[in-house]
């Protein structure tokens, strides 16, 4: 029998998924919203969700919010643990390695087509969102970069014309988005996904795609060893 003390599992709080727009289909837009929270790292693995409190944060009936989380749960993006538990699932060594290279193929590609596309505004609003990383790094404001690592990310991606493309993306980070949150402090003290950024803004005003490509490849990289080692240290039970 296992007689070490069970990791208590931090529970939703306000603030970490935004209201829905009710002038909307109520089931899709909490699907929406709870997915989006995900994605963009507002929910941090191993967090507990239960239909009451998505459906305050939403402020919505607990039928779209027991809704969105059945979606989710079928779509294996969340854990069902039991009666009233689900839980935002911790990433696994295998599952991150597997979305690690389909993250590199896919997302190099959307970045690599992007370079001919974005405008001068284009420019002007990923500049101004690192300017919103540094400052969330300065401050320690772990959410908000993640919130503007997001917007940069596929502010790109989208640039590329290819929707399908940016969607399947959009699906890996529905996935490992949650674990972004274990890049930091780290990454704030080191600032290396800083400095893939600027590498990738110099590439978009030059227009030489190969640049870009790598410097958005090498962001996955950089994330990629920061949580593999996190990973393999809890296995061996020594972070």
């Amino acid at each position: 029998m296992d007689d070490a003390p069970k990791k208590k599992r931090p529970d939703l709080s306000a603030g970490e998924i935004a209201p829905i727009d009710r002038h909307e289909s109520l089931g899709e837009r909490a699907y929406t919203s709870l997915k989006d929270s995900l994605v963009r790292g507002a929910l941090r693995p191993g967090m507990k969700l239960t239909v009451r409190s998505v459906a305050q944060a939403l402020q919505v009936s607990t039928t779209p919010a027991r809704d969105a989380i059945t979606r989710l749960i079928g779509e294996g993006v969340l854990v069902n643990l039991g009666p009233k538990t689900v839980v935002v699932p911790e990433l696994t060594l295998a599952a991150l390695d597997e979305i690690t290279e389909i993250r590199l193929a896919l997302e190099g590609l959307a970045a690599e087509q992007a370079a001919a596309k974005v405008t001068p505004e284009d420019i002007q609003e990923l500049e101004r969102l690192q300017e919103r990383i540094n400052r969330g790094l300065d401050e320690a404001r772990y959410t908000d970069v993640l919130d503007a690592n997001k917007d940069f990310h596929f502010l790109i991606y989208r640039r590329s014309g290819m929707s399908r493309l940016v969607a399947i993306v959009e699906s890996m980070w529905l996935q490992i988005g949650p674990a972004f949150n274990d890049l930091y402090p780290e990454f704030a003290q080191s600032r290396t996904g800083v400095s893939n950024h600027l590498f990738a803004l110099r590439g978009l005003q030059d227009g030489d795609a190969a640049a870009v490509r790598a410097a958005i490849e090498n962001d996955i990289r950089s994330g990629y060893r920061r949580l593999s080692s996190l990973i393999i240290s809890r296995q061996e039970g020594v972070e």
